[in-house]
């Protein structure tokens, strides 16, 4: 009869300990990463910081993500597995905020926090996302313009009304929050640099809600933005931005508008001697710099954006209060685009 009772006890507590592995509650702590993609260089980066992390940290990291950024329905499949597993908590960058808002809900019910990464999980539900991992994108633009000002102030500091020069910003659109982001970033920096050179200063063009300053003023910081975000649009708002009059720089907000530039280049058009700019990686634009045709470019992070998502999750699941990190850009130019600390960035 003991013998009996030591078998049951000893199978009863077995089960306990299955169940509790199952639960992902063992004592290992268990966080899912769901990407909006898996095969590209970015993601993979991504990947890495979170691996890192989860080495720091000492926890468990799962991550995943679709083929493409076009699978919606391969991303919602992924995160239903993951909650499956009931982990301690979510990365989440999502594809489509409306077609994971059920499992934004039922994380929220069971109490697993929710973090969101690179563009996070845009307008979630209130308290469903607990904090951000992501590039302050204004503050990356402003990078921009932080290098590119020592370079053309002396042409600032002796423009006049009558002898303006021009900054040119070219943009894809002006409804994506990174892009706007970034073209904000950059003119109101450049207008505060070039204010602390010449008195007269306006920002101009097509994004209205940053516009400012004088008409008529000695510098002008114009942005040209796209028809649509198609290629040939690009290519015009590129031809439009090549020939204005006094042209001293051109930023371009993301990788849309440096192929849109690239290919006006191509096609012919002449550079009147501008610094150009350019933002994200991608092999056409790295080898523009790496030549010498762009003074530079800024990447996100992306390796830091996949440290810091699973960072807040750990913090998260502990209960700890957690707010939204910016994961930083970093400036590359043909100087130091080898560095180890810079390459990783510098995505296909």
């Amino acid at each position: 009869m003991k013998k009996l009772l030591c078998i049951v006890l000893a199978l009863a507590m077995l089960g306990v300990f299955v169940a509790a592995c199952d639960n992902g509650s063992s004592g290992e702590m268990y966080i899912a990463v769901v990407s909006k993609g898996f095969q590209h260089q970015f993601w993979q980066a991504v990947k890495q910081g979170s691996d890192k992390a989860a080495e720091d940290f000492g926890v468990k990291v799962h991550f995943d993500g679709p083929e493409g950024e076009s699978a919606i329905a391969d991303q919602v499949n992924m995160l239903n597995a993951e909650l499956a597993k009931n982990p301690d908590a979510i990365a989440l960058a999502a594809l489509d905020t409306s077609s994971v808002l059920s499992q934004l809900a039922d994380a929220q019910a069971r109490g697993i926090p929710v973090i969101g990464f690179d563009s996070g999980v845009p307008e979630a539900p209130a308290g469903q996302v607990a904090a951000n991992a992501s590039t302050n994108n204004e503050a990356a633009g402003a990078i921009g313009a932080d290098n590119m000002f020592p370079e053309i102030k002396s042409a600032i500091e002796g423009a006049t009304a009558d002898n303006p020069v021009v900054i040119a910003i070219l943009s894809q659109e002006v409804t994506s929050a990174s892009i706007t982001g970034r073209t904000k970033g950059f003119a109101e920096k450049m207008f505060d640099l070039a204010s602390g050179a010449n008195s007269s200063v306006a920002i101009t063009g097509g994004y209205a809600a940053i516009n400012k300053g004088d008409a008529g003023a000695a510098v002008n910081i114009e942005v040209i933005v796209g028809a649509t975000p198609e290629l040939d649009s690009m290519i015009n708002a590129a031809n439009t931005a090549l020939n204005l009059p006094n042209l001293q720089g051109i930023f371009m907000s993301n990788e849309g508008a440096v192929s849109g530039l690239l290919a006006a280049l191509n096609a012919g058009a002449s550079n009147p001697g501008a610094l150009l700019v350019g933002f994200d990686a991608g092999e056409a634009q790295k080898a523009a710099v790496r030549t010498g045709l762009f003074f530079g470019s800024i990447t996100q992070d992306p390796v830091s954006i996949g440290y810091k998502a699973v960072e807040l999750a750990v913090k998260a699941a502990r209960g700890e209060p957690v707010s939204d990190v910016d994961t930083g850009a970093k400036w590359y130019n043909a100087a130091n685009m080898d560095q180890a600390d810079i390459a990783v960035l510098l995505y296909d």
